[in-house]
């Protein structure tokens, strides 16, 4: 099947340029990823730049994610020889976490610089990710204040800028970036249901389509509870279930903007925690 959910605008091919650029001025990458989805959210641009170079996974939007399966994700990237933590962007965590997380990955290097006279100085690191990915907020708190813009859409941050993050830490923010060409159908269809890829580039009723069928497998209880479907329901074809939850919800046969609503309401966790990645999705690839 042809993947219908293909973009990549000039300003994202200038983010991954500039990503390029300045990869080599810092000591440690930030990939931040969504736990909804710490596999298809993987940029492997992110990978291809910056190899070599030390790595901290963060997944962000804990609280919306199945916990259960968060803590496979984070034992698997553990087992690869990955740093990686997850967090909650409002709930608490702290500079001297992440510290505490990334200074094995750097000491040697700091140690070495120091053993030659440089001055001791705060680890730089390059906070990247997918659009909408909550890297704003992360920054904000980190910096406790209002330094990165934050908007629960894609494409927020524009430019580049330092932060510091006390006396230990700086971080360069980055635009959010994609690549230029999803690997397939599924991968561009999590993307779109979590909200990185911008709503005017793929087709509503495909999505949410795609959401039930992934709901109806995984979390069917989540489903019935939020349309008040009953078991039956559930074994409708997907198409009919849409038309179904389109008149439960008073959009008579609207189903378009019904369809509209079923994303929203998934991503906002009206529907219910949930992971889009399971562990054999990456079994599957490999």
């Amino acid at each position: 099947m042809a993947v219908t959910i293909q973009w990549y605008p000039g300003h994202m091919a200038k983010a991954i340029r500039q990503f390029e650029e300045n990869v080599s001025l810092v000591d440690i990458v930030f990939e931040l990823i969504d736990a909804r989805a710490p596999y298809s959210s993987l940029n492997p641009e992110i990978a291809r730049i910056s190899k070599g170079k030390p790595h901290l996974y963060i997944l962000t939007k804990r609280d919306l994610a199945d916990e259960r399966l968060t803590q496979q994700w984070l034992e698997y990237f553990h087992k690869q020889d990955s740093a990686a933590i997850a967090i909650d962007a409002k709930g608490r965590f702290s500079v001297n976490e992440i510290i505490a997380t990334i200074m094995p990955l750097v000491k040697d290097k700091l140690a070495r610089e120091q053993e030659k006279g440089m001055k001791q100085r705060p680890i730089r690191a390059i906070a990247v990710g997918v659009p909408n990915v909550g890297k704003s907020t992360v920054l904000n708190r980190l910096v406790k204040r209002r330094a990165a813009q934050v908007g629960n859409r894609p494409g927020v941050t524009k430019g580049q800028q330092w932060l510091k993050a006390g006396k230990e830490l700086e971080l360069l923010d980055t635009p959010g970036i994609l690549w230029p060409k999803f690997q397939n159908q599924t991968i561009a269809d999590k993307l779109a249901l979590t909200g990185a890829v911008k709503d005017s580039v793929f087709h509503s009723d495909d999505v949410a389509i795609f959401g039930l069928n992934y709901f109806k497998k995984y979390y069917p209880t989540q489903l019935q509870e939020r349309y008040h479907l009953s078991e039956t329901d559930l074994e409708n074809t997907t198409p009919d279930l849409l038309l179904e939850i389109t008149k439960k919800i008073g959009m008579r046969d609207d189903y378009e903007r019904a369809a509209v609503r079923i994303i929203q309401d998934i991503r906002s966790q009206k529907v219910g925690r949930y992971t889009l990645d399971r562990l054999e999705d990456v079994d599957n690839d490999e």
